[in-house]
């Protein structure tokens, strides 16, 4: 660091080009998506709290992929539906780095959750006799827990790495929220070490949970082949076909972001893909995971007409 360096204090969020009407029109379509976002993931908490019968291990882990989306959509929409509005679109450095972390974290821990909820879904299909054997509380809980924590390590040491670096400007994020790798951009020094962690990181949590899930997805629609009952194997299929389209649009966009060569897609393509996993993922999983199943709408209609299981 040079003597000429100055530590900047606050950055300057550029977000999308647009006009004050457009701003408006998207400030309320995107709060309407927010909004969906928490009550969905919240009823989902709701239910699985006062229904007995949803106090299984695959609804742990669905409680938990409800945590994440909340929290990560709460991260980054809140300032990016301020900024739409005001004129002097800052984030001072100290949220910054925190907006960074988080992300960063929750991004990594949904990754994982995805895949227990994938290795619980396999064992349900493919070994039901053991199932509660394998699939004990214990072996749940230390899955969560390990989700968690493998989700925030890699994010601390991003965190830990930028802090290293000297900002000196020009301040201005060409994003909506404090994204790592147009943070990094401002950086007035070496940033290659970040990017090869960076790209270490996506490994560890893109690309070798993605095919965790494949795998186990494989071995779920081989079972299901060999269901007899037709019914019973139309059923098993649109629930893998959604769980699928979920996984792939998640894990899809997240590869492409940080691990596909940077000439391929531009500033602007990179912020449509950050507003899909901040904004629209979040809001779709309930729906995915929750809502079209049976169970779920059983325990709504129970909480609803108060007959709940003794």
């Amino acid at each position: 660091m040079t003597g000429n360096q100055t530590w900047v204090t606050e950055f300057f969020l550029l977000g999308f080009p647009l006009s004050p009407k457009m701003r408006v029109l998207l400030f309320g379509l995107f709060s309407l998506f927010f909004a969906f976002t928490l009550l969905g993931n919240g009823a989902i908490l709701g239910l699985i709290s006062l229904d007995s019968r949803l106090h299984t291990p695959m609804y742990f882990f669905l409680s938990h992929l409800a945590i994440v989306d909340i929290s990560y959509a709460s991260n980054n929409v809140p300032k990016m539906l301020a900024n739409l509005l005001n004129k002097k679109r800052t984030i001072s450095f100290a949220p910054c780095i925190m907006q960074t972390f988080l992300y960063m974290a929750f991004a990594h821990t949904e990754c994982l959750i995805l895949v227990m909820m994938s290795y619980d879904w396999y064992v349900a299909i493919c070994h039901p006799l053991h199932y509660s054997v394998i699939m004990s509380w214990r072996v749940c809980t230390v899955q969560a827990i390990t989700s968690w924590v493998c989700g925030s390590l890699p994010a601390l040491v991003h965190v830990v790495l930028i802090l290293r670096l000297p900002f000196c400007g020009p301040c201005e994020i060409n994003h909506f929220f404090c994204e790592i790798l147009s943070v990094l951009k401002l950086a007035c020094a070496d940033t290659r070490l970040n990017q090869v962690v960076i790209f270490a990181a996506s490994v560890f949590v893109l690309v070798g949970p993605l095919c965790l899930v494949l795998v186990s997805y494989t071995r779920i629609l081989i079972a299901i082949l060999r269901i007899q009952a037709a019914e019973g194997r139309r059923k098993a299929f649109s629930t893998c076909s959604s769980h699928l389209c979920v996984v792939g649009l998640f894990f899809g966009s997240a590869i492409v972001m940080y691990m596909a060569p940077k000439s391929q897609h531009p500033e602007e393509q990179q912020k449509v893909l950050s507003l899909f996993y901040s904004l629209f993922n979040p809001m779709l999983n309930p729906l995915i995971y929750s809502l079209r199943s049976a169970e779920v709408r059983g325990a709504l209609r129970r909480v609803l007409w108060k007959d709940r299981p003794m």
